[in-house]
């Protein structure tokens, strides 16, 4: 089985690239979706950021209020670095569970872990290919803005808060621009996944 990762800053379009890699037939895991499970009500991850963080992250039924932390952490590099060294390992051993499982289910197969630190982490040295999804920069501006209900001096600093898109994009096997819409982005995910499907036959 091909191991993929895919990684790519805020709000550049990993999402769509995803759900094409999964209409193509490939096994998709969205880790911000187990970044979720792993700190959710009741979860040793969960106790950790309490006991680091405070009770004031919580919301009034127990789960992790994401907003507020995500305030915080924002803000301050050694808070964001304290959180990440809490979520990534257990993020990452859920990952390699569910590739192990992909595994055995389809050795021939294409897996792909989609996860936004993934470089940041080392995590990305897992796989056998990295693919970096990147828009320009004005669009991935624009796009944050709107998805998220933010002002553009809190979208620029989410995005300084994160490595910047030129050196993810030199980690890269491959590379997705995002910035022409959807139909240029679809053209690029399919010639990528021919080429991946060319790598597990050979």
């Amino acid at each position: 089985m091909l191991k993929v990762g895919l990684t790519g800053s805020i709000a550049v379009g990993k999402s769509f690239v995803c759900d094409v890699f999964r209409e193509l037939g490939c096994q998709v895991l969205d880790a911000d979706k187990i970044a979720r499970e792993v700190v959710s009500g009741g979860t040793p991850g969960l106790s950790t950021i309490v006991e680091k963080f405070g009770e004031k992250v919580l919301k009034s039924d127990g789960e992790l209020d994401r907003s507020k932390l995500g305030a915080i952490v924002f803000a301050e590099e050694k808070k964001r670095k304290l959180l990440n060294s809490i979520v990534h390992p257990l993020v990452i051993e859920e990952q390699d569970k569910w590739l192990r499982e992909r595994e055995r289910e389809d050795p021939d197969g294409v897996a792909i872990v989609d996860a936004a630190l993934m470089i940041e982490s080392g995590g990305y040295k897992r796989f056998d290919r990295l693919i970096v999804v990147w828009c320009r920069p004005e669009i991935q501006l624009e796009r944050l803005m709107l998805r998220d209900s933010l002002s553009a001096d809190e979208a620029a600093r989410r995005i300084a808060a994160q490595m910047p898109q030129e050196e993810k994009k030199a980690y890269a096997n491959f590379s997705i621009d995002t910035s022409d819409g959807f139909e240029q982005t679809r053209r690029q995910t399919i010639e990528i996944f021919s080429q991946l499907k060319i790598s597990t036959e050979s």
